[in-house]
């Protein structure tokens, strides 16, 4: 199996979070994106801000590496318009892939008119510009019935509007890996959760993001039939060394 293949090298500490200069929060993505070089890692997973000049280093580079982002990240409630905007921006930075959270907050409280038109007008967006659009659902958030119907609506959705050859570039993803869990719960993917997502996400392809820690669980988890994992620990996944990254 080759592993590689399957991952985000991720990256999504803001400086402010890891109390650092953006001078030095550059030095370690660019020290990610050289990593995911040399061990031929789909994708780094970055911070919006930080695209541009991972673009421009990724080009100096001629790297086939993918260059994905975070839209609407980590809590999933900015309006619409201001995903679409922070998405047109990553775009015009040079970003593959974008990562989307679903406002899954509006999900729980029933409003599904808000959640399919941001899912259809910012995955139209991305599609128009032959980019792959990924949605965050947060499955640390959901009980197990709210993550099947959100995976079925993200499916019927695209399968209504968009074409069949456009569909395997529309992920679902279970988590941010932000999010503050009690109780030391686990705040990602979990093999429960991913089992769900897959069993509802009626064909579309399935990120599973957080938590997966080891060279084993990697193995399992694309076993299972995700097609894409996001872990702030590629090389360690690699080397079969445990991950002592947070996500």
């Amino acid at each position: 199996m080759q592993l590689e293949k399957y991952l985000d090298s991720t990256y999504l500490k803001t400086p402010e979070q890891a109390g650092i200069s953006k001078e030095e929060t550059l030095l370690i993505l660019k020290n990610l994106t050289d990593e995911a070089i040399e061990n031929q890692i789909f994708a780094v997973m970055i911070r919006p801000d930080f695209v541009n000049e991972i673009r421009t280093y990724l080009d100096e580079k001629n790297s086939k590496v993918r260059l994905g982002t975070v839209i609407g990240f980590p809590e999933g409630t900015f309006t619409e318009k201001e995903k679409l905007e922070e998405a047109e921006k990553a775009i015009s930075d040079g970003a593959d892939e974008l990562d989307f959270v679903v406002n899954y907050e509006a999900l729980k409280k029933g409003n599904l008119d808000l959640v399919e038109s941001e899912f259809l007008n910012c995955t139209s967006l991305a599609l128009k510009n032959k980019k792959i659009a990924k949605w965050i659902i947060e499955i640390a958030t959901l009980n197990e019935n709210q993550i099947a119907e959100i995976c079925q609506k993200i499916s019927t959705w695209a399968k209504e509007n968009f074409k069949e050859d456009q569909l395997k570039n529309i992920f679902i993803k279970s988590s941010t890996g932000f999010y503050k869990t009690e109780n030391d719960k686990p705040n990602g993917a979990t093999f429960e959760g991913i089992k769900i997502m897959l069993e509802n996400s009626n064909g579309l392809p399935v990120k599973a993001a957080g938590g997966v820690k080891t060279n084993e669980d990697a193995v399992k988890m694309i076993n299972l039939g995700v097609t894409r994992i996001g872990t702030s620990s590629a090389k360690a996944l690699l080397q079969n060394s445990k991950s002592e990254g947070i996500y």
